[in-house]
């Protein structure tokens, strides 16, 4: 839970949007990313109370680079709870998915109005990241919390839920020079430090100008 700053892009020019319309997604594929990118900047499910704090955490949790658009961590959440999408198990105390972060953040906030007299959006970065790193160790006490275990609730719900909801976008794939989903084309070097010609080459490797060249063709 710490800022980036401004680093160096690992796959500096790459994006997996120029991939949209060649051979490596196929129609199911395009039109996932296209749901993807029209998440709705509002919420549907979070009160916008609740919205603020879920982009907070997801500050502290992912914090983002400058430079880009960031991704929606908030609201791919928000969507997702939206539409009723479940993992279809969960944790002994832990409610379901919808009722898990309604509760949640409301009781986060109560232990930041209890330890700083403010909701957990509106302290500082620091105040939050000690909030943050209480509740993954469990010491938190506020009623709010019911049967419901903190230390689960931050690392089978929360915190998970923010790092699947980062890597979902394809904003993400670019940063960490992913092709997307294997389909219909796959990916065929799969053995360490192996990667397709089609795929993306880090910074300071000898043939990324040439793999750039190569996804411009191909996609």
């Amino acid at each position: 839970m710490h800022d980036r700053g401004r680093p160096e892009p690992r796959y500096p020019g790459y994006d997996v949007l120029t991939k949209r319309q060649g051979p490596s997604w196929n129609e199911q594929t395009r039109r996932v990313v296209s749901q993807r990118l029209a998440v709705p900047a509002e919420p549907r499910f979070f009160t916008p109370d609740e919205f603020r704090t879920v982009a907070s955490v997801a500050a502290r949790i992912v914090p983002q680079p400058d430079g880009r658009p960031p991704v929606p961590v908030a609201a791919l959440i928000d969507e997702k709870l939206f539409r009723g999408a479940s993992d279809g198990y969960r944790p002994e105390g832990m409610p379901r998915e919808r009722e898990a972060w309604r509760q949640g953040l409301q009781a986060l906030d109560a232990e930041a109005k209890a330890a700083y007299g403010a909701a957990f959006h509106a302290i500082g970065a620091a105040r939050q990241d000690g909030l943050l790193a209480r509740m993954q160790s469990g010491d938190m006490t506020s009623p709010a919390w019911g049967r419901m275990s903190p230390q689960d609730f931050f690392k089978r719900r929360m915190a998970r839920d923010v790092v699947l909801a980062y890597y979902a976008h394809p904003t993400a794939w670019s940063e960490i020079g992913w092709g997307g989903p294997a389909s219909p084309r796959g990916y065929v070097r799969l053995d360490f430090d192996e990667r397709d010609p089609w795929e993306a080459a880090e910074a300071g490797s000898g043939d990324a100008v040439e793999v750039r060249r190569i996804n411009r063709h191909v996609g």
